[in-house]
């Protein structure tokens, strides 16, 4: 994860760059898509591993339903 950020990272560097040099509208256009591509690849990694570590644990605990409850809210947030 902290390799995609990294990437993610250089990506928003170069957009700075991209407009800083005032370069082409569609060029800035499609390195942002693939800047934020790259963020919700990382957010649906991060939600893979909280649904198959956390909310596992939660729903073997007995308290599954407070934490499905709290992804559904994070996912709404995440689907904006």
């Amino acid at each position: 994860m902290i390799n995609r950020l990294k990437r993610v990272e250089g990506q928003v560097r170069g957009l700075q760059k991209m407009i800083a040099e005032d370069r082409y509208c569609i060029d800035i256009l499609i390195q942002l898509s693939a800047a934020q591509a790259a963020l919700q690849k990382l957010g649906f990694s991060v939600l893979e591993r909280h649904t198959k570590s956390c909310i596992a644990k939660a729903v073997e605990e007995g308290h599954g339903s407070e934490s499905i409850d709290e992804l559904i809210k994070v996912l709404r947030q995440f689907y904006k």
